[in-house]
């Protein structure tokens, strides 16, 4: 299954796992401690982040761990890069407004 990445970074609960998985490889029953939903729903959110080649599985015995790939992130952020003018643009009207504002 390949799953677009912008579609998997839609769903919040895949987005807190991509942070929790900032800080190391973590085991499916740890990241699925972190949710209020059931291990095969939080299998189900990792199985689409391996879909769109952000995360990695790695089996070691009965358990399964789960690996961070940015690879993906680089490439949007890299896509973003030159909209980034328009939204600097935009904060500095907000910026010279809430200044006005309060001022």
């Amino acid at each position: 299954m390949t799953t677009d990445v912008f579609s998997a970074l839609a769903n919040p609960v895949r987005r807190q796992l991509l942070d929790a998985l900032r800080e190391g490889p973590r085991a499916a029953g740890e990241l699925a401690g972190l949710f209020s939903l059931s291990r095969p729903a939080v299998s189900e959110h990792l199985q689409v982040l391996r879909g769109a080649g952000l995360v990695r599985e790695e089996p070691r015995g009965r358990h399964r761990y789960y690996h961070l790939q940015a690879q993906p992130l680089a490439e949007i952020g890299q896509w973003l890069h030159p909209y980034e003018h328009f939204w600097r643009g935009r904060l500095r009207s907000l910026r010279d407004t809430l200044d006005e504002e309060f001022s």
